[in-house]
C-alpha cells in the first residue's frame, strides 16, 4: 500500500499521438515521404501482422517478436509479390521521426502536473531501434520522474502486467494512477487494472479531465 509521501496522483503519458501528433498525421507523412500509397501499405501491414497472431501492427515489433530489420523485409516482400510496390528499408526510425513535433502544449500540462505533486512518467510500447529518436523530441530526465518503454520491461499495453508494474513504479495504489493515450483499447486496459484513463484527443481537454481527478483521490 501505498505510505503517505506518495504522490496523489501518477499520471503516465503515452507518447505516439500524445506526445506528438496524432499517428494518422505521422504515417500520412511518412507515406508521402516513401512515395507509396496509405492503402496499399495498410494492407501489407495486415498481411504481416497476421502472421504473428495479432491485429496490432506494432506488437511484433515493439515486444519485439521480431527485429524491425526483419519485419520491413516482410512488408517490402509483401509489397513485391501482392501489390507491384517496392518499398526497401532497413529501418524506418529516420524517415518517422525526421521532422516530427514534439506536442508542447501537453509538455507544458505535464510539467504544471509535475510542479503540482504528481508523479509524471511516460508508458510507451516502443520499438527498440526508435530509443533514441524519441529522445531527441523530449528530454526525459527534465519531463518525467519514470519511463517504461514495452522493449525493456517484458510487458507492453494493454496487458495487466504492464500497470502493475507501473504502479508498483510509481508507489502508488492503482486508483491513483492515470492512463493517458490515444487508443481506446490500451485505455480500456488501464481502466481493467483499476486505473483511471483519458482518452487522449489534445491537451486542453485531457488537462481538464486530469483536473477533476485531483479530487477524487483527495
Amino acid at each position: 500500500m501505498p505510505d503517505s509521501t506518495a504522490p496523489r496522483l501518477a499520471i503516465w503519458s503515452d507518447f505516439g499521438g500524445v506526445l506528438t501528433p496524432p499517428l494518422s498525421h505521422t504515417m500520412e507523412k511518412f507515406c508521402a515521404s516513401m512515395g507509396v500509397d496509405q492503402a496499399v501499405l495498410g494492407r501489407a501491414l495486415a498481411t504481416v501482422t497476421a502472421r504473428y497472431g495479432t491485429t496490432d501492427i506494432m506488437l511484433p515489433i515493439d515486444t519485439p517478436l521480431v527485429t524491425e530489420e526483419e519485419w520491413l523485409r516482410e512488408i517490402g516482400d509483401v509489397l513485391e509479390s501482392e501489390h507491384g510496390v517496392t518499398l526497401r528499408l532497413s529501418t524506418m526510425a529516420d524517415a518517422w521521426f525526421d521532422g516530427r513535433e514534439t506536442n508542447h502544449a501537453w509538455v507544458s500540462q505535464l510539467r504544471k502536473a509535475r510542479d503540482r505533486g504528481a508523479f509524471v512518467g511516460m508508458l510507451s510500447n516502443m520499438v527498440p531501434a526508435w530509443d533514441q529518436h524519441w529522445r531527441r523530441m523530449i528530454e526525459p530526465s527534465e519531463l518525467f520522474d519514470d519511463v517504461l518503454l514495452s522493449f525493456e520491461t517484458g510487458h507492453r499495453k494493454p496487458s495487466p502486467g504492464m500497470f502493475e508494474l507501473a504502479a508498483q513504479r510509481a508507489g502508488v495504489a492503482p486508483e491513483r494512477c492515470v492512463l493517458v493515450d490515444d487508443l481506446p483499447h490500451n485505455c480500456a486496459g488501464a481502466e481493467a487494472a483499476g486505473w483511471r484513463a483519458v482518452l487522449f484527443t489534445d491537451a486542453e481537454s485531457a488537462a481538464a479531465r486530469i483536473e477533476s481527478l485531483w479530487d477524487d483521490v483527495a
